[in-house]
């Protein structure tokens, strides 16, 4: 871990339910609950501001003080959004020590343009924009930088990704991070106006009755009356 961990002061969470979480939120606070290594789940509320400006920043661990007592190692490990999906309203946080080994989800953050992607009608893509990891808790970047200038082909995946030290990938080695795709051009001047022509639909003609079938089956009709 490059960075040191932040300190978060927090406050135990006296009342429950959806109606006090809201009273908290319009004070500035963020609910959260502390699980893991054997002990209670500990309501909490943090200071909102403070955590979503640590998350943003893609950290992921945090020292918990609990009403100025001892501080606890905690790992995010679930964050709930708003009906509209766009705000934080809950974390859930884990014990954790920073020696143990846990998966987590980093995000990636992509640098430079491969030279197929400098092709007349070709677009690179950004097919992931985080990277399942499993790693020691002190060794959890705040993201993976994926440097795109020399890629070989039109396709980057998992497996060709050059992870640090400690760092091991565990999302599926076949999924793409990046790719080059080539996007058809409209045709103009005359080859358009060609396949234009070529595109209009063929009109059928009604086809002619024959006079002798036709009086053919008015006898029929005669005869049946």
């Amino acid at each position: 871990m490059s960075h040191e961990v932040p300190v978060l002061d927090a406050l135990p969470r006296e009342r429950l339910g959806t109606r006090y979480a809201k009273r908290l939120r319009t004070k500035g606070q963020l609910p959260a609950v502390i699980y893991g290594h054997g002990s209670q789940p500990t309501p909490v509320s943090v200071d909102e501001k403070t955590m979503l400006s640590a998350l943003r920043r893609g950290l992921h661990v945090f020292e918990i003080k609990v009403n100025g007592g001892t501080s606890e190692t905690c790992l995010v490990k679930e964050l709930q959004f708003g009906w509209l999906g766009d705000n934080v309203i809950h974390v859930d946080l884990t014990r954790v020590n920073l020696d143990e080994e846990v998966t987590v989800s980093v995000a990636i953050n992509f640098i430079g343009v491969p030279e197929s992607a400098k092709r007349i009608g070709a677009v690179l893509t950004h097919d992931i924009s985080e990277l399942e990891l499993r790693c020691k808790v002190r060794d959890i970047p705040e993201s993976i930088r994926v440097d795109l200038t020399n890629m070989v082909g039109d396709i980057m995946t998992v497996a060709q990704l050059k992870l640090a030290a400690g760092l091991t990938a565990v999302s599926n080695p076949h999924f793409a991070l990046a790719r080059v795709v080539l996007v058809l051009e409209e045709a103009t001047g005359e080859a358009a106006t060609t396949g234009a022509v070529a595109a209009e639909p063929e009109v059928l003609t009604a086809k002619k009755e024959d006079p002798a079938a036709a009086a053919g089956d008015d006898k029929k009709a005669d005869k049946k009356k």
